[in-house]
């Protein structure tokens, strides 16, 4: 039984091909002995050829540096990786550049497997973060210093500049010493290195570190410990008795390197535990191939592979490297990487990467007992020190080196030039839009070199989806005009926050509407008028109730109580009533009334006064829901986005709409109307709208609701940083006021026109306005109703006559159900009495009667 260690390190006297050729010919003479288990190599290139070997012969093949994450497919079924995964790294790249709000990046990496597969991973996770590669320079292995030159010049004219470098540990600081010379290493510029930096550095002279400054690397993370912390001392003592003084040699390999040979012992510690046994057999399929050397017969199959392989993957231990434990598809659990920055001291911890939390400043193994949360609000990373010296976190783009002006679209309108235009200035254009967009411009952190191209033959508006197509294929870079941000548009091109907010609207032509000789009962709701009606009786009707027992005014025969009802309830409209209130409760419940009353007439007459006012125009167009049911013609602006909202959204047929090229088509076809071959309505833009009615000397006016919700932005290619940085400084200009000055200067006009038909609807009162106000009525009337029914019952009581012996009560007992009936009428009768009679008279009868009670009281006492 054999553990074969190799190492797969290219030497620097050979080439890549020819020291993988002489590291496969080492295995294979190492694989004609019996191999239960390899580990190695150190090269992602050499893991790929070792593995299919592996494959054939059922040997466990565990690496504690190739990181290519291919190595984990299901190609290689006997490859284990004691290691981080590449997969991890390049996700915790994409996290970093997406903390730090970059939007495209230039990846430099060697073009093997090792480097253009980690590459592709990392253009993987950039996507899910809506990032990009802009540029890839890939260098073949072992290059020389004038090809890293043309690499890293090409790289330079490029607008990124966020640099993702993914080499070999050999090759990798030669891109740096070339990127400083060519002045690469400035402020304004990011490096980015993967964990072979590191590596690299733990085993270089440390004068090394002067030509990294600013650099942000990341470390396979390892947690303390006190085993940790004892190894390295002994590496230390170690390799102070071999070399005189310099560096140790130390990096995280060593230690991953040093739990690979520890697994593989435990692991068959508990493989023979199990009473397994380790067999071999013969490949039938592996034979001696005429014309060559390498004998295939001399291989021999690990029977017992498959179980080997399967206990390595179920072990669970701590280690060096932390926890020891694969996931299902072979990974170490709990993936984390070291952030570190190098500055003038040389490597300096931000803080940490894991897949369970993303960015924190705390151990990854202290928050492993929390809930994942990768949330972009808990991200944290210390300051970090980029080149230059700087602490702001870089813009990370700067415009092409390549002497091209950003290229801007300007639709060439024919009709509303004041938004954009032809013009003999220096810029060739004008307008609103253009005002706006050269103010933005002025307040970025940078200058833009650009030149405006107009779009269109000048004959008619341009297509706005087509100009965004041009914005999408490259023609442009930018398209700056009254562009509206649609859903459609936003799948192509990236918009900047809206500088004018916009909207559908249908227009229609109106007339006076004819007076009416019951404008008088329009303030109110009919609902209203009836319920106002009803309050007035009831409060009549109370009042009554409250006021008979003590006022004359209210006694008499029924049909002049009932007159002095209807009147009392009507005259206070006017607070007129001309009968007085005598009682408490009555006086309580006319004042609530009264004021009550004050709020009704001084809402109507406000309504009243508005109606009668405001001109009343009318139109047969409603809105739009009205004008989809006419099927009558509907006239849009040539080159909108309105023409496809009609028919996609809205489903009204193509035949039915119109384009119209400027404002006299507009107003004509709006004049003919639907029989003179015009229009019913125009469906535009609010701008466009205001426009057009303020021309129009206010013929026309907007009917119905305003229908969508948009915005007009400048359009920039998709993932554009230029898009963000505008769209600061629109807010910016609104902010400071700027962007209403600028609409003043060129949306000013002559006549101001109220946009939409005022209806008499909206200055109607209904019930809902008063609910509140009638509840609190209907509360205190309540009220006093029940405090005088309480009362008068009491009075009840007190008047019934006392029963006079039991002759009264037997007979009581005795009568009929019948004459039970004849009783609650009596008493019945006898409220209503009591109820209709004078307060004075009912305060007399218990004053008589609580005598007579007093008297017989006495008597009572005087008899022996």
């Amino acid at each position: 039984m054999l553990i074969r260690i190799f190492s797969g390190e290219p030497s620097s006297m050979l080439s890549s091909m020819t020291q993988t050729a002489v590291d496969f010919l080492a295995l294979w003479e190492v694989m004609e002995n019996k191999v239960v288990a390899a580990i190695g190599p150190q090269s992602s290139g050499i893991g790929h050829l070792i593995s299919h070997v592996a494959n054939e012969l059922h040997v466990p093949l565990l690496s504690f540096a190739a990181t290519d994450p291919t190595l984990s497919s299901l190609q290689y079924p006997y490859f284990l990786r004691t290691t981080q995964n590449d997969y991890f790294q390049m996700n915790a790249v994409a996290d970093f550049v997406s903390y730090c709000r970059w939007r495209e990046v230039v990846a430099i990496f060697v073009d093997d497997e090792y480097g253009r597969n980690g590459i592709s991973v990392l253009g993987d996770a950039l996507a899910k973060k809506r990032a990009k590669i802009s540029y890839k320079a890939a260098f073949r292995p072992g290059a020389d210093n004038s090809s890293l030159h043309e690499l890293l010049v090409s790289a330079n004219l490029m607008e990124s500049r966020i640099f993702v470098v993914h080499v070999n540990p050999d090759s990798g600081l030669n891109v740096f010493s070339v990127a400083k010379s060519l002045g690469m290493m400035e402020d304004g510029y990011v490096w980015i290195a993967t964990d072979w930096l590191l590596t690299a550095l733990d085993s270089m002279d440390p004068k090394t570190v002067d030509l990294l400054q600013g650099v942000v690397s990341f470390r396979h993370y390892t947690p303390e410990s006190s085993k940790k912390r004892r190894f390295k001392e002994r590496w230390k003592n170690l390799r102070t008795k071999e070399s005189s003084g310099g560096d140790d040699g130390f990096n995280s390999y060593a230690m991953y390197a040093y739990d690979t040979v520890w697994l593989v012992a435990r692991a068959l510690d508990v493989f023979f535990s199990q009473g397994n046994t380790v067999t071999f057999s013969s490949d039938p399929n592996l034979k001696k191939t005429n014309g060559t050397n390498i004998k295939f017969s001399a291989l021999s199959v690990f029977n017992e592979g498959e179980r080997f392989l399967q206990v390595i993957h179920e072990m669970n231990y701590t280690g060096l490297t932390g926890q020891i434990k694969f996931d299902s598809e072979k990974n170490r659990i709990n993936p984390a990487y070291d952030v570190v920055n190098i500055n003038s001291r040389g490597p300096h911890r931000v803080g940490y990467w894991s897949n369970h939390t993303g960015f924190s400043v705390e151990p990854p193994e202290t928050l492993y007992s929390k809930p994942p949360n990768t949330s972009a609000e808990h991200q944290r990373l210390n300051e970090i020190i980029w080149p230059g010296g700087v602490t702001k976190i870089p813009r990370g783009w700067v415009f092409p080196d390549n002497g091209e002006p950003l290229k801007i679209g300007v639709p060439n309108r024919v009709s509303y030039k004041n938004y954009a235009s032809k013009d003999n200035s220096q810029l060739g254009v004008k307008g609103y839009c253009i005002d706006i967009f050269e103010a933005a411009v002025q307040l970025l952190p940078y200058p833009i070199p650009r030149t405006y191209i107009l779009y269109g033959d000048g004959k008619r508006n341009p297509s706005y989806d087509n100009l965004i197509s041009e914005v999408a294929a490259n023609n442009f870079d930018v398209a700056v005009g009254d562009i509206t941000i649609v859903t459609n548009r936003t799948k192509f091109v990236d918009f900047t926050q809206p500088f004018m907010e916009s909207g559908l609207v249908v227009v229609a032509p109106v007339k006076g509407a004819k007076s009416s000789p019951w404008s008088f009962l329009k303030p109110f709701t009919v609902e209203m008028w009836a319920v106002t009606g009803l309050l007035f009786l009831f409060v009549g009707a109370i009042i009554w109730i409250l006021e008979h027992r003590f006022n004359e005014e209210f006694r008499g025969p029924p049909r002049r109580q009932i007159i002095t009802v209807f009147w009392f309830s009507f005259s206070t409209m006017f607070f007129s009533q001309r009968e007085n209130t005598v009682s408490t409760l009555g006086r309580f419940v006319l004042l609530i009334w009264l004021f009550v009353v004050l709020i009704i007439n001084s809402s109507y007459t406000a309504s009243l006064t508005s109606i009668l006012t405001v001109q009343q125009l009318t139109s047969r167009i409603e809105g739009m829901d009205s004008l989809i049911t006419s099927n009558e013609p509907i006239g849009v602006q040539d080159g909108t986005f309105a023409y496809k909202y009609l028919v996609n959204e809205l489903n009204i047929a193509p035949s039915r709409i119109i384009p119209l090229k400027d404002e006299e088509d507009y107003l004509s076809a709006l004049q003919l109307g639907p029989r003179g071959g015009g229009v019913a309505a125009i469906v535009d833009e609010l701008p466009y709208i205001k426009a057009l009615l303020s021309n129009s000397n206010c013929e026309f006016r907007t009917v119905g609701q305003e229908f969508t919700r948009t915005g007009w932005g400048f359009a920039f290619q998709r993932d554009s940083p230029l898009a963000v940085d505008m769209s600061t400084a629109i807010l910016q200009l609104s902010e400071e006021g700027k962007l209403e000055k600028i609409r003043k200067k060129w949306l000013t006009y002559n006549h101001e026109c109220s946009m939409q038909i005022a209806d008499t609807e909206n200055y109607q009162i209904s019930v809902q306005s008063f609910w509140g106000l009638f509840l609190i009525c209907g509360i205190v009337w309540f009220i006093a109703l029940t405090l005088f029914c309480w009362k008068v019952f009491w009075q009840c009581q007190g008047l019934r006559p006392e029963e006079e012996g039991d002759e009264v009560r037997a007979s009581e007992v005795a009568s009929s159900s019948r004459s039970g009936r004849s009783l609650r009428a009596g008493s019945f009768k006898d409220l209503i009495k009591v109820v209709d009679k004078r307060e004075v008279e009912i305060k007399e009868m218990l004053k008589q009667k609580s005598s007579k009670k007093l008297k017989a009281s006495q008597s009572s006492v005087e008899t022996p």
